[in-house]
């Protein structure tokens, strides 16, 4: 058992309070990290407003970098010191896993949002009471957290913690669908509808692989500025016309769409964007969109729900770190740091739009 400092939510929608947590010792396939940095998601932000009150309180984070402290005894992956990035959890045993799917784990439920582990226990207390944990397998707001070894993805020491800290999410989630479900050809068009954290991953995977053009929509002008340095052709405002400018910018239509925004109106009209037989991703969580059937079937339009990009993070990742080391990859453009106790000032900074990724760094 050791002492740890947490940001702990009280209740449903309530904010991030800094709190001593215990943290118990890892079990035979447990790793115990201590966090260096971790991603500020708008997951961890959606979740935490509709987040059951009966599994409060609770340590949220899903998107945690760090250094190996201790390890089960059944862990072969990784040893004390190893450099690793977090990422969501799997039973590794299911038919979904046993393919190299792992987002569609059959388990994926009761090992990422159940509060705890899949027996039920937490390995955090709070004064003695039970502090529900494990979201995404691991709650890294917290000075150390305990993982599934199935979570752990080991990573070079010089990569910056600020780096390795989105790939676990919003970095495999964007990248992930434009290279491992939607796979576009060398020259085939593509949009992002929403240039944050996850549909710049996205622009810049499909940049890395060749696609032309490339375009993005947001409503913010600096993100729009910063996609075209990332390699988009255009960058548009949403609003009147957007339809017809970007069929335009895609020669009547573009092959490949990611929606990342989450709003109904914006996937509706994603189908009008796409040219006969173009390809839809769909990202946002938590929302219902409706579409014409017949527009779908008029165009032969091909609808993709996606999950953490379809990764298998162990054999993502490293691809992921590989391109930023080439320069294609330039994961770092997007993050602003703040010290974990800066949480309140990061979440304000991502809400306002100022901020694309929010890492919080631990001392």
């Amino acid at each position: 058992m050791r002492r740890v400092r947490a940001a702990v939510t009280e209740a449903p929608g309530a904010p991030f309070t800094l709190r001593d947590a215990d943290l118990e010792d890892p079990r035979p396939r447990e790793v115990l990290v201590r966090m260096t940095a971790v991603g500020v998601c708008h997951t961890d932000l959606g979740m935490r407003d509709t987040w059951p009150r009966r599994l409060t309180p609770m340590v949220f984070g899903h998107e945690g970098a760090g250094r190996v402290e201790a390890v089960g005894a059944e862990v072969t992956g990784v040893v004390p010191g190893d450099h690793v990035c977090l990422t969501f959890a799997s039973c590794g045993a299911c038919e979904q896993c046993a393919a190299a799917h792992p987002a569609y784990c059959h388990a994926a439920q009761l090992l990422n949002f159940s509060g705890g582990r899949a027996d039920g226990t937490t390995p955090l207390s709070l004064g003695g009471t039970p502090l529900h944990s494990g979201f995404f397998g691991q709650s890294s707001f917290a000075s150390h957290a305990v993982v599934h070894e199935r979570g752990v993805v080991k990573v070079p020491a010089d990569l910056p913690a600020a780096v390795a800290a989105p790939l676990g999410c919003s970095g495999q989630t964007g990248a992930g669908t434009v290279l491992n479900r939607l796979r576009p050809e060398p020259g085939s068009s593509l949009v992002v509808l929403g240039a944050g954290g996850v549909g710049l991953s996205a622009l810049m995977a499909a940049v890395a692989v060749g696609c032309d053009p490339v375009v993005a929509v947001d409503p913010v002008a600096s993100r729009r500025a910063l996609a075209i340095e990332l390699g988009a052709k255009a960058a548009l405002a949403p609003g009147d016309g957007l339809v017809a400018a970007l069929r335009d910018l895609t020669s009547g239509g573009a092959h490949h769409l990611v929606e990342t925004t989450g709003r109904p109106e914006m996937a509706r009209r994603a189908v009008g964007a796409l040219r006969p037989r173009g390809e839809l991703a769909l990202l946002g969580l938590g929302y219902e969109v409706t579409f014409d059937v017949m527009g779908l079937l008029a165009k032969g339009v091909r609808v993709h729900g996606v999950i953490e990009g379809d990764s298998d993070p162990g054999r993502f990742v490293p691809e992921l770190i590989g391109l930023h080391r080439r320069g294609l990859f330039p994961l770092d453009r997007l993050v602003a740091t703040f010290p974990f106790e800066d949480i309140g000032a990061a979440v304000a900074a991502m809400g306002d739009g100022s901020v694309i990724k929010p890492v919080l760094t631990f001392t």
